[in-house]
C-alpha cells in the first residue's frame, strides 16, 4: 500500500500551529523532520516555509533539508545561514554557509553580508565591512553596518582611522537619506563622531 503524500505547506503549518500552543520544541523539530524526510521537492518546502523565515527553530530544519537536496543553491543557503544567525548557533557555521553561498553565486549580497557578520574580530568585522561596500557601493545596508563597526572600533580601541571611515559613512548616507527620522539619527551620529577626541 503507497502513504499518502504530504502537503509540507499544511504539514509546516500544523506543526507551527501546534508548537504556538504548546511551546514543545520536541514536538516542533519531530514533525518537521517527519515532513522533510517524505518531500524531496525542494521548491515545495521553500514555498511552504517562506512565512516562518523569521522563526529559526522552523526554517532552519526545513532549509537543511532544502541545502541537502540542492547543495548548491546560494539562495536556501543563505536562508539557513540566517536561521543559524538567529538561532545563535555559532559564527563558524553561519561562515561556512556564507563562504558556499558565495561560491555558488558570488553577487548573492546576502551571503556577502552573513560572511561579514559571522566575523567575531570587530576589527577584522570592519574590514569585512569594507569590503561588502566595495563590491557593492549603493547597498545602503552594508554602508551602515561598516559606519556602525568602525565606530565601535573607534570607540573600543581609540582607533581614529575607524573613526574616520564611521564619519565618512554617516555623512555619505546622509547625503542620500529620504527620511526625516533616518536624517535626523544620522546627523546625530555624525555630531557626537565629530566631537570625539581620540
Amino acid at each position: 500500500m503507497i502513504a499518502p503524500s504530504i502537503d509540507p505547506a499544511a504539514a509546516i503549518a500544523s506543526a507551527v500551529k501546534d508548537y504556538q500552543e504548546t511551546s514543545n520544541i520536541g514536538s516542533l523539530l519531530q514533525q518537521l523532520e517527519t515532513v522533510c524526510s517524505s518531500c524531496s521537492d525542494a521548491d515545495a518546502l521553500v514555498t511552504a516555509v517562506e512565512q516562518y523565515q523569521d522563526v529559526p527553530e522552523v526554517a532552519g530544519p526545513v532549509y537543511e533539508r532544502v541545502v541537502a537536496l540542492r547543495p548548491d543553491d546560494s539562495q536556501a543557503l543563505v536562508r539557513l545561514a540566517n536561521a543559524y544567525w538567529l538561532s545563535g548557533r555559532g559564527p563558524d557555521a553561519v561562515q561556512a554557509l556564507a563562504d558556499r553561498a558565495i561560491a555558488a553565486d558570488p553577487t548573492n549580497r546576502g551571503a556577502w553580508h552573513l560572511w561579514a557578520l559571522s566575523e567575531s574580530s570587530l576589527r577584522d568585522r570592519v574590514e569585512r565591512w569594507r569590503h561588502v561596500v566595495d563590491r557593492f557601493p549603493s547597498d545602503e545596508l552594508a554602508q551602515a553596518n561598516l559606519a556602525d563597526n568602525a565606530a565601535s572600533l573607534a570607540s573600543t580601541e581609540g582607533d581614529r582611522g575607524a573613526l574616520q571611515i564611521a564619519i565618512r559613512t554617516y555623512k555619505g548616507l546622509l547625503r542620500t537619506a529620504s527620511h526625516a527620522e533616518q536624517r535626523v539619527a544620522l546627523e546625530r551620529a555624525v555630531a557626537t563622531l565629530e566631537q570625539w577626541r581620540i
